[in-house]
């Protein structure tokens, strides 16, 4: 069990896409996995020093993958179907961060994503630089697949959240 910070440079994103070709599980660059929590604001009758905050729900950031880009690729025809034939099929895929074994050590499952927008990167003849086509997909949420924190549950027991808040 490792107990030293996690990498960002060794990662495979899976889509459950078909078809799916080898080159549509290499990224470059992953980014996006973003969540926020929406607050209300109550102001209670008779207090006036301060209103009270109240969890509302989640918002999600667009996800962006950027790559090399390829001459034959799944994802790309996906993409492209939706943004030129309006035809959305959403898909779910896995973000999966690996360690040195390429083993998944955290991962995260992001529900119905579709594109949003498909850029390729300028090109430049006074330059030599791979070009980098970039997707960015909305989704609707995502789940932590996190399995080592189940471990540091378990190593931990004696440790207890304090409070929770539930909302109706």
């Amino acid at each position: 069990m490792q107990l030293y910070p996690l990498t960002g440079f060794h990662f495979l994103v899976t889509f459950e896409l078909y078809p799916q070709l080898p080159n549509d599980l290499s990224f470059q660059e992953v980014s996006g996995l973003t969540a926020e929590v929406n607050m209300d604001s109550y102001a209670e009758g008779g207090e006036n020093r301060f209103t009270h905050s109240l969890p509302v729900r989640t918002k999600y950031s667009d996800l962006i993958l950027k790559r090399g880009l390829g001459l034959v690729s799944g994802l790309t025809s996906w993409c492209i179907d939706a943004i030129e034939n309006y035809n959305y099929q959403p898909v779910n895929l896995v973000v999966s961060l690996l360690d040195e074994n390429h083993l998944p050590v955290s991962s995260w499952y992001v529900v119905n994503a579709i594109p949003l927008k498909y850029e390729i990167a300028p090109f430049n003849a006074e330059q030599s630089q791979v070009v980098i086509e970039s997707l960015t997909l909305r989704y609707e949420y995502y789940k932590n697949l996190n399995l080592s924190g189940a471990i540091a549950t378990w190593l931990t027991p004696d440790i207890k959240p304090t409070q929770t808040i539930s909302v109706p």
